[in-house]
């Protein structure tokens, strides 16, 4: 991911910038995130009546389209590079005519139109998202993914109390885990995957009301909070980044939970049986942590297609519990220490369920671990029954805050004259759902089981009225984000007139 991200030229006027786009170094992102941090208002948040103060000699159709005119120009003023030229037409007070933006009546009001979504994924933006954004109070869908914003979430879009779904993923943004999903009420689909958040979760995040959650991909620590078994969520996936010590047992209590990944951190323990018990359950991948102990007997996970215990420490014998799941399509248990497998588990005698017994310590199996390596782990087992980790571990000290940079002024980008496009008109369609950010898993130590895949939202966007500029090829030290690929139906939009 430090290969992708922001870009900012120094040495170019701005209206001259091609469509090739370069890689951003962090120094380029840590300037672009400074820019930010200097154009906030205390706090974050605009003033009361903030719009009052801005003096436009232009009419609108409603005073609500007024504050939209000044959000969107002041968004484009935080914008350094638009390679497709997709803000090429933010010209003007018609704003639902500018790409990517899409009004409805209001809720309210059905006699005025107001923005209701925002959807300009994959148009390869570097800039950042300034506070005035806030004034957009009637958003209801916010997708910006894949593209190269930098900088924090502001506190101001605790204002969008209609925001139903907000996709920010495939950037650069940083710090902790955005504050503002405590505060939008409507929110039920939260997607900040493939950014440079650190810190740890908040435990509140598994009290709201969420339908999916994707925070893969970041840098997030600590350890899973005990509320996860709060949450209804269908999706969770926080894989690929630094969690620790244990799975909370009160994750059996995620009934209604339907794709479960926790790939690729640093979680340990015994595996809850709990666990396990997730009726509605059809992707759970725990592959590359540090779990050890033996497996629990019991399995109610009858819906379970994708199953992935590998490159873990697991030890015992594989049941035949598991592989008799009357869903089961792939199941991989490569590279642990199992000593045994009922017949049921042994991939020649199964035609109907792709499976992976590699690099174990099974006699009469082939490619397994020498005898060893196996001895070394498997004359000391885990005894699960008195471990003491299972409720979530001990929590982990969170890592300290970094200071904020110091103050520096930077020159302000040239200004160059605005030309009025002919109006673009393009229907305004229903909110649009995010598509997945381009990204690539990383490759497990032993060989490759078939893959438990990170499920992205599909989205269909609207097609632009004018086919935008082709950018160039990337250079070849551009590094795309990878790609997991199971298809996650995005929650439908609110069941509301006009919305």
């Amino acid at each position: 991911m430090k290969a992708s991200g922001c870009i900012l030229s120094f040495l170019f006027v701005f209206s001259s910038i091609s469509s090739i786009s370069l890689a951003l170094t962090d120094a380029e992102a840590s300037f672009l995130t400074r820019r930010q941090l200097l154009t906030l208002p205390e706090g974050g948040d605009l003033p009361e009546n903030f719009e009052n103060g801005v003096q436009l000699n232009m009419e609108f159709p409603n005073p609500r389209l007024r504050r939209a005119y000044i959000a969107l120009q002041a968004w484009k003023k935080a914008i350094y590079s638009d390679p497709l030229k997709t803000t090429a037409n933010w010209v003007g007070p018609d704003v639902c005519h500018y790409k990517g933006v899409f009004c409805e009546k209001a809720l309210d009001d059905p006699k005025l139109d107001v923005v209701a979504s925002i959807d300009l994924n994959g148009a390869d933006i570097a800039g950042y998202l300034p506070a005035e954004l806030g004034l957009l109070q009637e958003l209801a869908v916010f997708h910006i993914n894949s593209n190269r914003f930098c900088g924090i979430v502001p506190p101001s879009f605790c204002r969008m109390k209609l925001l139903y779904e907000f996709d920010i993923s495939n950037n650069r943004f940083v710090g902790e885990f955005p504050s503002v999903y405590a505060c939008l009420p409507s929110l039920t689909y939260l997607d900040i995957r493939y950014n440079e958040f650190e810190g740890c979760l908040p435990a509140e995040l598994f009290n709201k009301n969420l339908d999916a959650i994707f925070v893969n991909n970041n840098r997030f620590g600590c350890t899973i909070p005990e509320t996860v078994g709060n949450s209804n969520v269908s999706v969770l996936v926080i894989a690929n980044n630094n969690f620790e010590g244990c799975i909370p047992s009160s994750i059996g209590k995620m009934r209604n939970l339907n794709e479960l990944l926790f790939s690729n951190n640093k979680l340990g323990g015994c595996v809850p049986p709990e666990l396990f018990q997730i009726s509605n359950i059809t992707v759970l991948d725990i592959s590359s942590n540090s779990f050890s102990g033996i497996m629990s007997k019991s399995f109610k996970i009858d819906n379970v297609e994708e199953f992935s215990l590998a490159n873990n420490q697991l030890t015992g014998f594989v049941p035949e519990s598991i592989c008799k799941l009357p869903g089961l399509k792939n199941f991989t248990y490569s590279n642990n220490f199992f000593n045994g497998a009922a017949k049921e588990c042994v991939p020649t005698s199964r035609n109907d369920i792709v499976m992976d017994d590699s690099s174990n310590c099974l006699p009469d199996r082939p490619k397994q671990k020498s005898s060893k390596e196996c001895q070394a782990v498997v004359s000391k087992p885990v005894d699960c029954s008195k471990a003491k980790c299972g409720g979530g571990g001990v929590p982990s000290k969170p890592p300290a805050v970094p200071q904020q940079p110091p103050k520096v002024e930077t020159p302000k980008p040239p200004q160059t004259p605005h030309v009025q496009p002919p109006p673009v008109h393009s229907p305004p369609p229903a909110p649009v759902h995010s598509p997945p950010p381009p990204v690539k898993s990383p490759p497990p130590a032993s060989p490759p089981p078939a893959p438990v895949h990170s499920p992205p939202p599909p989205v269909q966007s609207p097609p632009p009225a004018s086919p935008p500029p082709v950018a160039a090829p990337p250079p070849d030290d551009f590094v795309l984000p990878p790609n997991l690929g199971f298809q996650y139906q995005s929650p439908p939009p609110p069941m509301f007139p006009g919305y």
